[in-house]
């Protein structure tokens, strides 16, 4: 016997019929939705994104008189650059880590920790190791060293300069871009599988007009940042706040956290840090009582070991009883992110740590958050980064001028209309279950999607409602 259902026309529908392409349009309302709501923190994320992809090379411009020394033939000792930076200080600042000139014409970074500078913030003096002569005192952020222009569009970014509470727009835009990538992947498949010309969707079709033009846009726009979308949610994730804990709980489950050099002279082991904390300038506070003669032969001991970069930082012991930690911060490929630590008393290695030894888990967390960043290639990696960003902006301004175009001009309405609803009436009782299953599991992994979902719900119920009373008035 089969099941039917009744018609607008009073006629009934078959079962099977009613059930036939129900989960297509449920992936429709859902990337409806959340590309009109969740759309402008995308944006915002995609715009910053692609502006602090191009910021290495402007900083170079802009701080080239910090950053730059004219080249000598002489070189003064690490010690004796940090006595003219300490001495330029005075009391207001306490040493807190050194960065040697990388390469000749490069100034050498003298770094203190100062009351009322943010999270992973140090005031940096930078010296003409030639020289001597103070080229720049400026705020830098993290271990990219990022100066104030960068650090700008880099917090711009990620909390949108609103410090803590601006990181859930970060963390709605990473979360809910992978997922409505993912929707737009199965429409995008289950219309190419329907339709006759299926160039116009991995191109546009310009010979389209109105709606079909924008859409044919969208869609093949949509194709080719597909893969680039999803990297950037997956490690975007990864620096949020909730979906990040996740995230960090499950690596040190599966035992794949990142190892970290110990500093400890008693043998026992420093918890280890991760890709953020190296990133946002996790390291030793100062003691204020290190002896700068002490940095030349800590760094030399470091050289002899595993730090054969030019691009290193040097920390002095957190407290006393610990180590001093030379490290790399090489983040380019090849990645060079060894790190020893040395007893300061003896000059004796007391532990290393070394890329080679990482697990892949670990190097692949490591390389995803360089790439994300654009520094693991270069100039190639900026450049696809920012396209990639470009992209789901333009993803985002395409979608809306759809929702614009579908508005029914005759009735004179401003904005455009929803796909149907209704798409879980025609559910199969197995359908539903897995839709409701996948929602829960999707919110509990990523709590704004949940939260965000939820929400979106209860707004379409509302207007459903609304409509429904404005029809039967």
């Amino acid at each position: 016997m089969t099941t039917t259902l009744a018609r607008p026309d009073g006629g009934a529908l078959p079962e099977a019929k009613k059930q036939k392409g129900w989960f297509g349009q449920l992936l429709l309302r859902l990337h409806f939705y959340a590309g009109i709501l969740v759309g402008p923190f995308i944006f915002v994320a995609a715009v910053s994104g692609a502006l602090y992809a191009l910021t290495p090379q402007v900083e170079q411009v802009v701080y080239d008189h910090e950053l730059r020394a004219p080249v000598t033939g002489t070189s003064l000792t690490l010690g004796d650059q940090i006595e003219i930076a300490e001495a330029y200080i005075g009391d207001a600042a306490a040493l807190s880590a050194v960065r040697p000139a990388p390469e000749p014409g490069d100034t050498t970074r003298i770094l203190f920790a100062q009351d009322g500078l943010g999270e992973s913030e140090s005031r940096a003096v930078f010296i003409d190791p030639g020289t001597g002569q103070i080229r720049g005192d400026l705020v830098v952020y993290g271990t990219s060293g990022a100066l104030p222009l960068r650090t700008w569009v880099d917090q711009l970014h990620r909390n949108l300069n609103l410090g803590e509470p601006g990181r859930y727009y970060s963390e709605l835009a990473a979360s809910w871009l992978g997922v409505v990538a993912l929707a737009g992947l199965a429409l995008w498949i289950i219309r190419v599988r329907r339709s006759k010309t299926k160039k116009d969707f991995v191109r546009p079709n310009r010979a389209y007009r109105g709606y079909r033009r924008v859409f044919s846009w969208h869609t093949s726009v949509g194709i080719w940042v597909l893969v680039g979308a999803l990297f950037l949610s997956a490690t975007g994730i990864t620096w949020s706040a909730y979906a990040g804990a996740n995230v960090t709980d499950l690596r040190a489950a599966l035992d794949w956290g990142t190892p970290s050099v110990s500093t400890s002279l008693s043998g026992e082991a420093d918890a280890g840090g991760g890709e953020h904390a190296d990133h946002h300038g996790g390291g030793s506070a100062p003691t204020g009582g290190a002896d700068p003669a002490t940095f030349d032969a800590v760094l030399a001991v470091a050289q002899g070991v595993n730090v054969n970069t030019g691009r290193v930082e040097i920390t002095p012991p957190a407290e006393p009883g610990t180590a001093w930690v030379v490290k790399e911060i090489q983040r380019s490929f090849p990645t060079e992110v060894d790190a020893v630590a040395v007893d300061g008393s003896t000059l004796e290695v007391v532990d290393r740590v070394d890329f080679a030894q990482f697990s892949l888990p670990a190097k692949l967390a490591r390389w995803g958050i360089d790439i994300h960043m654009g520094s693991m290639f270069g100039l190639v990696n900026q450049i696809v980064m920012f396209v990639i960003a470009s992209g789901i902006a333009a993803m985002v301004v395409l979608g809306y001028a759809m929702w614009w175009k579908r508005r029914p001009t005759r009735t004179g309405a401003l904005v455009g209309t929803p796909p149907r609803r209704g798409a879980l009436r025609g559910a199969p009782w197995w359908g539903l279950v897995a839709v409701i299953v996948g929602a829960v599991a999707v919110g509990l992994w990523l709590p704004f999607v949940g939260y965000t979902l939820a929400a979106f719900v209860v707004i379409d119920v509302v207007v459903g409602w609304w409509q429904r009373s404005r029809t039967r008035a």
